[in-house]
C-alpha cells in the first residue's frame, strides 16, 4: 500500500505513483476494513433454525496511512425483511473517496450474497467494480471496466462485505474454521484467515475485549490483523494493515 513515491528524479512519476497509493488506500480501507475469509463452505449447508444472527449498526472510523494521509469511514448495516444491507463510506477530505456496498441474505449461520459494488474516486475520477452472485447457477458475474467475467462458485463465494458479515457469524456461533473464498475482479480465491488470541484494547470509541483475526498473505511483506469486538457482535474496533512497506491503522471512534 504505497502512498508516497520515493523516487525524486522525475514529478511525474512522482504523481502517478502517488495516485496508485492512494487508489490502493481506498481499496484497502473497503476491503481492509470490511475484513475476509473462512471454511470452505457447501452451498448446499444445511439451515441452522438455532443460530444466532448479528444486529444492524451504525459504526464511525477514523483511519492514518503512515501519519500523513487521515480521513475518516462509516459502516452501516441495515435489514428490511430478509434483506440485509451494508455499506461502507470513506473519504480523505479532498483527495480522495470510496464508497462499497452488499446485499445479502442470512439463512440460519449461511450468508447469501446477492450483489456488490465498490467505487473509488481520486481527485474526482473513479471506477466502479460490480458484482451479482446467482447462488441456483452457482455463479456470480464481475463486472470493471467494461470487462465481464462470469465465474463458477465450486463453495460459496463473497464480496468483501458480506465475506466480513459471515466471519462475525461464524465467530459468534462457534463456527470459525480458516478458509473462505472471494471473488476478485476475474477469479474466486481462496483466503486463509487464522484466530491469534484474545486481547483488551483501547480505541477512541472505549476499551473493549477482542478476538485478534489475522489474514493469511502469501507475501510476508503483507501483513492485516482484525481486532473484533463480542460485545459488538464481532465488529471491527481496530484494523491495522502493512502492504508494501505502508501502514494503515483505523480505529472505531462511534457505535450506535
Amino acid at each position: 500500500m504505497s502512498f508516497l513515491s520515493k523516487n525524486k528524479k522525475s514529478s511525474i512519476a512522482d504523481s502517478s505513483n502517488t495516485t496508485r497509493s492512494k487508489s490502493k488506500l481506498l481499496t484497502a480501507l473497503t476491503t481492509g476494513t470490511s475484513i475476509a475469509a473462512i471454511g470452505a463452505l457447501s452451498m448446499t449447508a444445511p439451515t441452522l433454525a438455532s443460530a444466532k444472527t448479528i444486529q444492524p449498526s451504525n459504526a464511525n472510523y477514523s483511519f492514518t496511512v503512515e501519519d500523513k494521509y487521515k480521513g475518516t469511514a462509516t459502516r452501516t448495516l441495515n435489514k428490511s425483511g430478509n434483506t440485509w444491507k451494508y455499506n461502507v463510506n470513506a473519504r480523505v477530505a479532498g483527495v480522495a473517496s470510496a464508497a462499497q456496498n452488499s446485499t445479502f441474505t442470512i439463512n440460519g449461520n449461511n450468508v447469501i450474497p446477492t450483489q456488490a459494488s465498490t467505487t473509488y474516486k481520486l481527485l474526482g475520477i473513479g471506477r466502479t467494480h460490480k458484482l451479482d452472485f446467482n447462488p441456483s447457477s452457482k455463479k456470480v458475474t464481475s463486472n470493471y471496466r467494461g470487462k465481464t467475467s462470469t465465474m463458477s462458485m465450486a463453495q460459496q463465494a463473497f464480496d468483501d462485505l458480506s465475506l466480513e458479515v459471515q466471519i462475525r457469524q461464524d465467530l459468534l456461533n462457534g463456527k470459525f474454521s480458516g478458509n473462505y473464498y472471494m471473488a476478485k475482479k476475474d477469479k474466486i480465491e481462496k483466503t486463509p484467515f487464522k484466530k491469534s488470541g484474545n486481547t483488551k484494547i483501547t480505541v477512541p470509541a472505549g476499551t473493549f475485549d477482542t478476538v485478534r483475526v489475522d489474514r493469511i498473505h502469501d507475501d510476508n511483506s503483507r501483513s492485516t490483523s482484525f481486532w473484533l469486538a463480542p460485545s459488538l457482535d464481532y465488529l471491527p474496533v481496530k484494523v491495522s494493515q502493512i502492504n508494501d512497506g505502508k501502514k494503515m491503522d483505523l480505529e472505531l471512534t462511534k457505535v450506535n
